[in-house]
């Protein structure tokens, strides 16, 4: 038993300790996006990491190295910091975590990419709506990322 707890306590100090770095480490902070992430470009893979309510990390290939953040293009959730950032992340995280995603890059923003993605037939954030969240986030309404 107490090995077990011990476990999950690593488990859990690992994880919080990995929600405050950015693990998505396919576009460099600084420099280049690489080529493979132009313009029109289609990726896929499993959701391995949501950052918040409207970024996710998608695996294309093996290890944080090939995850590549992506900012949803089509879906504005409240801030992390907001009171109601948490419950968006969770949102997030319930309708895209573990599954495949395939996305469109439209462009980069810092380090990471602007996308449109879907699970299945639907954008992410159509099923965000459908789930019951709400959008307001920076941009909302005003057409920005």
């Amino acid at each position: 038993m107490r090995i077990v707890m011990g476990l999950a306590v690593l488990a859990a100090l690992t994880t919080a300790t990995a929600a405050k770095a950015d693990p998505c480490k396919a576009i460099p902070d600084h420099g280049p996006m690489p080529s493979y992430l132009h313009r029109g470009a289609h990726v896929s893979g499993p959701v391995v990491y949501v950052g918040d309510g409207d970024s996710l990390c998608v695996a294309v290939g093996q290890g944080p190295a090939n995850w590549v953040e992506i900012r949803l293009e089509d879906f504005y959730a409240p801030e992390l910091h907001s009171p109601t950032g948490p419950a968006a992340k969770a949102a997030l995280e319930k309708v895209a975590m573990g599954r495949n995603a395939e996305c469109i890059v439209n462009r980069q923003s810092y380090d990471r990419v602007v996308a449109t993605c879907r699970i299945g037939s639907r954008s992410i954030g159509d099923l965000l709506r459908a789930a019951g969240s709400i959008e307001g986030g920076n941009g909302y309404g005003q057409g920005k990322h």
